[in-house]
């Protein structure tokens, strides 16, 4: 090879080098490009984004109410007084953090609260529809008339509206104590106060001025589309005041089947500890209990395989007692809650200081046969 043959290679050669490291460098100015955007997109604030200030504000109105509960100055909380209709008169509004907080410590100490649907309102009232006859329908062939079918029924149902007050009581030196945790003990409070008296009233109360519990209500031992559509169907168990003497356990299957299937996919029982007490000892042919101990953590015991909550505000079983109640209580039952609100007393029970808390709260049944009832009587 000569001369001019090596001089021509080695020009080849540093030619195609070049164009390979022109083809390299644009290549990575195309990446470089590429993680730029990559980099400008995972760094930008999200769709999301709400650079509103509302949490700050959030957190600012806590502080200034905590503050108006130390101090009593009204001009901590920066909001006015509020009508009668809306809460105490020169009350104010519970932040919703808070309130929210102490809807939580409600439901954990009431248990138709786990239960029953619950709906958080604005206004004083509240109604709901409930259809009691489906649409009519009609089989046809190709070519016949199709006349019109039966339209559905509704009734409208109205929770039955109260206000429940609680008025927990600390004294002043303790309010300026900084190291005094306010926040969980009025939680802790209101809940224990408001818990108590809902769990009753969501029972047994009789719709004046509090919630209409769900054993105030008419009761028939005809099936769903028989008896009246404000009746709940009760199941007898046998005996006057008691189970039956043999095979007492048939009647709990009884009224497990008097749930159409629809609403056993989701059916709970309530009762109190009594009346569990006595189903825990009841035993099949095989002799294995009935009753079935949470296997889990969290888990609840179950009868014939639906969940057991225990009501202590449920009766103790007696000559026509209603002392067991079994069903869908999110589909039967409807809880419904206002803000809550607070006027600051500190001149009614000197040295303490009073929260006078008031929150207004409607309960009522919406489908009557989404819950069933055992009667005991012999029929």
């Amino acid at each position: 090879m000569d001369f001019t043959e090596i001089k021509d290679l080695v020009l080849d050669q540093g030619r195609v080098f070049s164009e390979f490291k022109k083809a390299n460098d644009e290549r990575f100015k195309t990446l470089e490009k590429e993680f730029a955007e990559v980099y400008i997109k995972a760094n930008r604030p999200s769709i999301n984004f709400k650079d509103d200030g509302s949490d700050f504000e959030a957190k600012e109105h806590k502080r200034a109410f905590l503050g108006y509960l130390r101090s009593g100055k009204e001009r901590d909380l920066g909001v006015k007084g509020m009508a009668t209709d809306n809460g105490p008169n020169g009350g104010f509004l519970v932040p919703n953090q808070i309130d929210s907080v102490i809807s939580k410590a409600l439901r954990d100490l009431s248990p138709m609260r786990q239960l029953a649907k619950v709906i958080k309102i604005e206004t004083g009232d509240y109604s709901m529809l409930h259809s009691v006859g489906g649409t009519g329908y009609s089989w046809v062939g190709e070519r016949q008339d199709r006349p019109q079918t039966d339209a559905a029924r509704f009734m409208e149902l109205k929770p039955a509206m109260g206000e429940i007050y609680a008025s927990p009581a600390v004294t002043q030196r303790l309010l300026d104590d900084n190291s005094f945790d306010l926040e969980n003990w009025l939680i802790d409070e209101l809940a224990e106060a408001f818990g108590e008296g809902e769990g009753v009233a969501f029972i047994s109360g009789d719709g004046v001025n509090k919630p209409r519990g769900i054993l105030t209500y008419d009761v028939a031992s005809t099936a769903d589309g028989v008896r009246d559509e404000r009746a709940i169907q009760y199941v007898a168990s046998g005996a006057a005041g008691a189970f039956a003497a043999s095979n007492p356990s048939d009647k709990l299957i009884k009224l497990v089947h008097s749930l159409k299937p629809r609403y056993r996919i989701n059916a709970h029982w309530t009762m109190n500890t009594n009346t569990l007490e006595q189903i825990r000892t009841f035993k099949t042919t095989a002799g294995e209990y009935i009753w079935k101990q949470g296997l889990e953590a969290g888990k609840p015991d179950t009868l014939l395989g639906y969940p057991v909550h225990e009501d202590e505000n449920m009766p103790d079983i007696a000559a026509n007692s209603l002392s067991i109640a079994f069903g869908d209580f999110q589909r039967g039952y409807t809880i419904v809650d206002r803000n809550t609100a607070m006027l600051r007393d500190p001149f009614t029970a000197k040295p303490h200081v009073l929260f006078y808390t008031t929150k207004r709260v409607g309960a009522g049944m919406r489908d009557f046969r989404a819950i069933k009832l055992m009667k005991f009587a012999a029929s």
